[in-house]
């Protein structure tokens, strides 16, 4: 194996190992961690932080720039919410746009992400004095911001409790603690702004190896990269920023819509607006990328750290790692181990391809699996690739990253939401 390579995970597919070995080979790559949740990519395997020198791979970072979670904790009961659950589920699949193309987009701009859309707006104008930059890439990106997504991009209302410090995970080791409590997570990232802008600088940097004749020793095609001194890269690097903002504004602003949705719903302090009735029983939130670039400081050098498929977790940092639809998730505090480049798993990672899940599960089967654990769910077709047995068991997931994070509130769901 390389030397560049860290391994943090006990399974490891022999595809994603070669694809990880290709990535590693490059000469601009200072290191590769290999993450609990790997699995095959393109170019590059998901589950994968990768630190480089004067050179970034658009393809590794992919096309859902900024794609990560946010979670709040509340302080409201679960004996208030359980009884509407599908009034719940029903509003926020109201209030939020769900999947692609013409069903992903609001119809209306709230005046909530009107006041996200100025602070994009603003950040266009100090990278390009051009508040329409980005419409290059997305003319349609002020109406996406806000909403979910297709994929496995989610929505949960979930159950959380305290774990004992030092426990282990599964229903073997369940050591937790404390009232039961109401969380909310969400899952998505930069949408078709995003997407656009992956794919047109993965393009740009593939003409780029044919141009200067570098494309013949590439290991894969997808890993052509982009030089730090050539005018592409401050280019793509400007729009990769933009859309990260872009990703963790509309996670902001789809949490505020649920958490108005909960509020109208259980009818909490009619004194209040539906605004200050989440602000009120909110108690922490955490907004984390796992899919995005970073300037960091590692092994004595300044590096580009491209988490794919993997979250920051420097010592003391709050992270988030679902798992499947209809398994538990994970709320954490990094352990900021080096050798990891201070990172950890961005959920239970897949071990089948969605293709196979279509083949191998019916909406039948997953609607009373689903069922049979008390969560809400509109299961239909679309959806069926999400099923919970095409992912990997998130609990071995947590014990291969026992150095990296510590968890702290084990979740489960009670209402799930999809985008088609």
């Amino acid at each position: 194996m390389n030397s560049k390579i860290r391994l943090f995970a006990s399974l490891i597919e022999d595809e994603a190992m070669q694809q990880v070995e290709r990535t590693a080979s490059l000469p601009f790559v200072r290191g590769v961690a290999v993450m609990p949740d790997v699995h095959f990519g393109k170019g590059s395997t998901v589950g994968t932080v990768v630190a480089t020198k004067g050179a970034i791979m658009p393809a590794c970072v992919g096309v859902d720039i900024g794609c990560g979670m946010i979670a709040v904790r509340t302080s409201l009961k679960p004996e208030s919410v359980r009884p509407l659950l599908t009034e719940i589920r029903e509003g926020i699949e109201r209030r939020i746009p769900l999947g692609i193309g013409p069903y992903g987009a609001n119809s209306r701009i709230l005046p909530s992400a009107e006041a996200r859309i100025a602070i994009l707006e603003a950040e266009a104008t100090q990278h390009w004095n051009d508040i329409n930059h980005m419409n290059q890439r997305s003319k349609d990106w002020r109406g996406q911001l806000g909403s979910l997504g297709g994929g496995n991009h989610f929505i949960e209302v979930c159950i959380g409790n305290e774990i004992m410090t030092g426990s282990g995970f599964g229903d073997q080791v369940e050591h937790w603690y404390g009232d039961d409590e109401v969380w909310i997570i969400l899952h998505s990232g930069s949408r078709g702004v995003g997407n656009r802008t992956g794919n047109h600088w993965t393009n740009v940097a593939k003409k780029q190896a044919v141009r200067y004749m570098y494309d013949h020793t590439l290991p894969d095609p997808d890993l052509a990269y982009l030089v730090e001194q050539s005018e592409e890269f401050h280019a793509y690097m400007k729009e990769l920023w933009w859309c990260q903002r872009f990703a963790m504004l509309n996670r902001d602003e789809m949490m505020d819509r649920v958490l108005t949705e909960l509020g109208w719903t259980l009818r909490l302090g009619e004194a209040k607006t539906p605004a200050e009735w989440g602000a009120s029983w909110e108690t922490e939130r955490i907004n984390c990328h796992h899919n995005y670039v970073n300037r960091e400081s590692h092994d004595g050098e300044n590096v580009l750290v491209t988490r794919k498929g993997a979250i920051l977790a420097a010592e003391g940092v709050r992270g988030l790692i679902p798992g499947s639809m209809g398994a538990r998730s994970y709320i954490t505090t990094g352990l900021g181990l080096p050798g990891a480049y201070k990172s950890a798993p961005h959920g239970a990672g897949r071990k089948m391809s969605r293709t196979k899940a279509r083949k191998t599960f019916t909406v039948e089967e997953v609607a009373a699996d689903l069922a049979a654990q008390g969560i809400e769910c509109r299961m239909r077709p679309a959806i069926l690739d999400e099923a919970p047995g095409s992912y990997k068991d998130i609990d071995v997931v947590m014990h291969d990253a026992r150095e990296l994070v510590r968890p702290t509130h084990v979740l489960k769901q009670i209402i799930s939401v999809k985008g088609d």
